[in-house]
């Protein structure tokens, strides 16, 4: 949709959560000497501002990473994952916060390769600009991530890490989403897939219909995660929490999630509506 800009919720609670676990899953993978492929359907602007106007008129960092930034008691995996955002930061000012091609860029090693797709125009040209000194290592393209995602399988490494995260203001795009992610494994059946989707008050009947048809992609090892900040709201507006549906996670995740999730969930939850589920099968 080109009218959504990520640079209005940079940083907030769900990106949090889904750049911890996209942190965990790359520095899996860079565990083995052999090279990956990143994969990012919709990358954004790369890294955001957090005093423009943009990321001002919502403030929603201060609510995620703002309220880890200055803990001194973040459990490891956390605090590894802060580290990454300190790197862009390197004042100790919290000021920017990067997005998803940012971070995995942190964990690229020089064998490994980036392809990222932005169909927003400005977000394209601030993204190809922030990467242009990678060109051999980066490859953004100004296109549809989900049309062009199954073109990109299997990558040469046969190894990687794909991520999924539309906006879903357009509501086919919960039908897109599955529908790419089971043409995706068609081609490439090893491959780690991160479905992103938001916990919205009014967004239940399309999310039983998404796990529906992640059910029926047959899988045989994922996880499925959704952390709650709150209660949904009253007045059914708003985001309230986030899921990720992992296709393929490392056996090790589900342990290391546990280990933060109820910490995580104390840290940045805003009633006692805050905590998570957590349910895998890792063959």
């Amino acid at each position: 949709m080109l009218s959504y800009r990520h640079a209005f919720h940079a940083g907030n609670h769900a990106d949090v959560v889904k750049h911890f676990v996209l942190g965990e899953l790359l520095a899996y993978y860079r565990g083995k000497d052999k090279p990956w492929t990143y994969i990012d359907t919709h990358a954004g602007a790369g890294c955001y501002a957090l005093d423009s106007d943009i990321a001002g008129k919502t403030g929603e960092f201060a609510a995620g990473i703002g309220r880890l930034w200055n803990r001194a008691d973040l459990p490891p995996p956390l605090a590894a994952y802060v580290e990454v955002v300190r790197q862009f930061n390197p004042g100790g000012r919290l000021l920017f916060y990067p997005g998803s091609p940012a971070v995995a860029m942190t964990f690229a090693r020089e064998r490994d390769h980036l392809q990222l797709f932005e169909l927003h125009p400005e977000d394209a040209r601030v993204l190809q600009q922030t990467f242009s000194t990678e060109p051999r290592r980066v490859q953004v393209r100004g296109s549809d991530g989900l049309a062009g995602l199954a073109a990109l399988l299997p990558p040469p490494s046969r190894r990687g890490v794909v991520l999924i995260d539309p906006s879903y203001e357009v509501k086919t795009d919960y039908a897109r989403v599955a529908d790419a992610l089971a043409g995706a494994l068609r081609r490439f059946a090893t491959g780690c897939f991160v479905l992103w989707y938001p916990l919205l008050a009014r967004g239940e009947p399309y999310l039983r219909r998404l796990a529906r048809q992640l059910a029926e992609l047959g899988a045989g090892s994922w996880l499925d995660m959704r952390f709650r900040v709150s209660h949904p709201p009253r007045d059914s507006f708003g985001m309230f929490g986030s899921g990720l549906y992992i296709v393929n996670p490392p056996w090790v995740l589900p342990e290391r999630l546990q280990s933060v999730l109820p910490w995580l969930a104390g840290a940045l939850g805003t009633d006692d509506g805050a905590g998570f589920d957590l349910d895998w099968r890792i063959e």
